[in-house]
Formats: structure tokens, sequence, C-alpha cells
């Protein structure tokens, strides 16, 4: 059997033709990575003088097991590690110069890469995310059924889409994407990418939000949901989350993920009622500003 070996590229196209399969070949626990990756080819290819992103596939035996990314906001994504592959990941990234602000993965590998990185810099490790992954299984519409219907989002419901968003963003705490939204960057935030759809009244009064990245890899993400706290607990959330996964069945997606928040049994619970099956748990840590170090 051959080594591990790490290879890095800024090319996502070469990066994608390697290591696409390997990212399709389970599209619910590499939802971020797809969604994230295609979100990076996108911008690149339309904006050719922008900082590119730092691409890696981990191959063994002559297949890749792994991958990682490092955005040109710091932001570093991985797959499924083990503790040793994260000691060597930071030890590549260190010494080709790399700082990592944060990293994302399921629970125990960016826990296990958070602590490779301090052991090797110095920079503390903060968690700021932590998350559960539901995967659908068989579509359940709540019963009874709310009054109302579902309607797609168009470019009128613009601003209402950017209020509830920013609405979202507080609840949760995501400072960042409400930066981003109120500086006027609404492209560069996680939303920006997304098909947004409503739960209305019969008159058309929005009730509830819910939203979905287009199909990558045959994967849909349903992200966010949001209901204005003044309507909840009417089972609109409910309503409007079985319309978009709904949808997404139907544009031919094989997996439709969400995640949701540990300490919200009301959501969880939600998701449950509706056919989403809890597949695994994952986090978030930010970095202090460290000085890395080759060897």
């Amino acid at each position: 059997m051959l080594p591990d070996d790490w290879h890095f590229t800024q090319d996502v196209d070469d990066f994608l033709a390697l290591a696409g399969d390997f990212l399709c070949s389970r599209p619910a626990l590499h939802n971020t990575p797809l969604t994230d990756i295609e979100k990076l080819r996108i911008h690149r290819a339309a904006e050719h003088d922008a900082e590119a992103a730092v691409f890696g596939r981990l191959e063994s035996g002559g297949e890749v097991r792994a991958i990682s990314y490092l955005t040109p906001r710091g932001r570093l994504g991985l797959t499924p590690l083990s503790v040793e592959r994260t000691d060597t990941l930071a030890a590549h990234l260190a010494g080709f110069g790399h700082s990592p602000s944060s990293v994302i993965a399921d629970r125990d590998t960016a826990g296990a890469f958070a602590e490779s990185w301090q052991r090797r810099t110095g920079a503390a490790p903060e968690p700021f995310w932590r998350t559960h992954l539901y995967r659908l299984g068989t579509l359940t519409p709540p019963r009874p059924r709310p009054e109302g219907r579902g309607r797609l989002a168009g470019g009128k419901d613009r601003g209402q889409v950017v209020r509830w968003c920013r609405e979202f963003c507080v609840d949760v705490g995501e400072q960042s994407s409400i930066d981003l939204i109120d500086a006027g960057s609404w492209g560069d935030s996680r939303f920006g990418d997304r098909h947004f759809t409503f739960w209305e009244t019969p008159d058309g009064t929005p009730l509830s939000m819910a939203a979905a990245t287009s199909v990558v890899g045959g994967m849909v993400r349903v992200d966010p949901v949001h209901t204005p706290a003044r309507r909840r607990g009417h089972g609109y959330a409910g309503a409007v989350t079985v319309e978009v996964s709904r949808a997404a069945l139907a544009a031919g997606a094989t997996d439709v993920v969400l995640f949701t928040d540990p300490d919200n049994p009301t959501s969880n619970a939600l998701y449950q009622r509706i056919g989403y099956v809890h597949v695994a748990d994952f986090a978030g840590y930010e970095f202090s500003h460290g000085a890395p170090q080759a060897g």
C-alpha cells in the first residue's frame, strides 16, 4: 500500500476532477464541502483577480481518503480525519504559512484539528458552533396541516428575505453573517446562493420562511428555516420545511439534509416528526492569532 500523502492546489477545477467522486460518495456527510467548494468555484470563475482558496486531498493506496479546503476568508473545512492525519495536515498548513481563522468539520475531526493547531502554533481554539446533522428519510407532512400555502420567493420579496435572514442570525448569534448583510454584501453571505420559499396565508401574508441550496453532488441542504417569534407555535416551520424538502426531491436530490441547534429541543423534535434522521454531530472552532512554525 502506498503511504498517505497530502496534495494541495489552488486550481478548483483540477481539485474537483481528482476529488469530486470522493465528495459525492457521501453527500450527506460531505454537504458543507460540496456547497462551499461549488460556491468558491463559481466565485473564482467570476472574479479572476480574487484571492484563491487552497484545496487539499489526502491520498492513500491510490484513492482519495479525505479533503480539506481553506477559503480566502480563512475558514478551514475538513472531511473526517483521524488524530494522526489532523497532525499531518496541521504541519503542512503551517509549513506553507497558512493560518486558518477557524475550522468546521464533524465533531471529532474539528476537535482533533483544533488541538493539533494549538500544539503547533499556540493559537488557542474557541468553540463557536456545534450542531446536529439530519438527513431526510421518509418525508411526512405535519398533521393537521396549518392553514396557508407555500410560495417560492421572487425578486419582489428580496427585502423580506433579507430582513428575516438577519432576524435568524440575531436569534442564533451569527455575527459574521449580520456584518455582511449590514454591509450590503448579501451575495457574499451564506444566504446569497439560496432558493427561498414562504409559507403564507391565503391572502399572501408571509408567515414563515425556509431556503435550500441548489443540488450539488445529489445533495440539497435546507438552510435557514425561520419563523418570526410572534408567528411560532402554529406549525408553519414544519409546513414550509416540507415544501422545500419536497421540491428538493423533485429536483433530483438523493440526500436532503439540514443542521439543527442541539440546544433547541423543539426544532429537533419537529424535524424528526417530518422524517429527518440524525446522522452526525458537527463543530466549529475559531483560533486566536498564532504564529505557524514549520516542521
